[in-house]
């Protein structure tokens, strides 16, 4: 079966979820990637090694625009006459794939958290609380995978990278400036996040959140509150109206769970949390809680992580 993945790489490299949507395509057949852009043929290259068979670059195409990507995979998927088309479920991907759908006439799948099985796909529902079988009965298929729903592992050697003119048109809209958030490890691709909320008491304290980050080599998060008063930024926000999130682990100190904010990080694979109320309804959700003072749980981890790390 021909699959036709569309990689994001206008920032010049290829992210972890795209190696995923990758992955994931090849366990239903013979990938073809599409993507726009200038990256090198050395970068794209590389998603050979997690299943693609070649790489389709269209380098007219400079700057993200919705309509304009839903063309390109749209036209490719015609000429190639891909039956399966398979993106990210990230900002991008949720912004083209109902797009493509609709021009495609396809059946979608939004947020795949496994691969399918014969026409069924399974997704996440209502925030992540609930799971749905999603029958695609049409002939051409798109599914967005949930970012960290699957491990990607690199099964075959570089492939191809061929220079292609998907006709996508003009840009309906100008890009002057991208601003992007400053972090080594963005929170969707993380596999290691500590969060913490107003239990914190003020931005001044927040050293112990991020001593912990380092020493783990995680993301840091926050809740919607501390967001909003400005002690940390918005894209650390994490919850129903941020960043969803699927970690392996997300470690929560100070926040006391509103539905809210499980929302967006019950697709953890394990969640501690840390809180002096023994009622906070987060202890419901986690996997492990303590019952303390984030003041002296968080740094008794991080020297714990760094003995650790020191005798390993």
């Amino acid at each position: 079966m021909s699959v036709l993945v569309y990689v994001d790489s206008f920032s010049g490299k290829i992210s972890k979820n795209q190696f995923e949507a990758v992955y994931y395509g090849s366990k239903i057949g013979s990938v073809t990637v599409i993507t726009a852009g200038n990256t090198s043929d050395d970068v794209l290259a590389k998603l050979g090694t997690h299943g693609a068979s070649k790489v389709l670059r269209d380098s007219s195409i400079t700057t993200f625009d919705a309509q304009q990507i839903t063309r390109l995979i749209a036209n490719a998927a015609t000429e190639l006459g891909a039956k399966t088309i398979v993106i990210s479920h990230d900002i991008t991907g949720k912004s083209v794939a109902p797009r493509l759908s609709a021009r495609l006439k396809a059946g979608f799948a939004s947020g795949a958290t496994a691969l399918p099985n014969g026409d069924q796909v399974r997704v996440n529902v209502f925030s992540g609380k609930a799971m749905a079988l999603v029958n695609l009965k049409t002939e051409i298929k798109v599914i967005s995978v949930l970012p960290n729903s699957l491990k990607p592992q690199a099964n075959g050697d570089s492939c191809g990278v061929e220079n292609y003119n998907g006709n996508a048109g003009a840009a309906g809209i100008t890009v002057k400036a991208v601003k992007k958030p400053e972090g080594a490890i963005p929170l969707p691709e993380a596999e290691l996040v500590v969060s913490a909320g107003r239990g914190l008491k003020g931005p001044e304290n927040w050293g112990i959140v991020t001593d912990l980050a380092e020493a783990l080599g995680a993301a840091t998060a926050c809740s919607r509150p501390v967001s909003d008063i400005g002690w940390r930024p918005h894209h650390e926000h994490v919850g129903q109206t941020g960043v969803a999130i699927r970690p392996n682990l997300y470690i929560a100190a100070g926040i006391s769970g509103a539905i809210q904010h499980l929302a967006g990080v019950n697709g953890s694979k394990t969640i501690v949390v840390i809180n002096t109320d023994a009622e906070a309804p987060f202890f419901k959700a986690a996997d492990y809680g303590v019952i303390g003072d984030a003041f002296e749980v968080l740094p008794k981890l991080t020297e714990a992580v760094k003995k650790f790390k020191a005798a390993h």
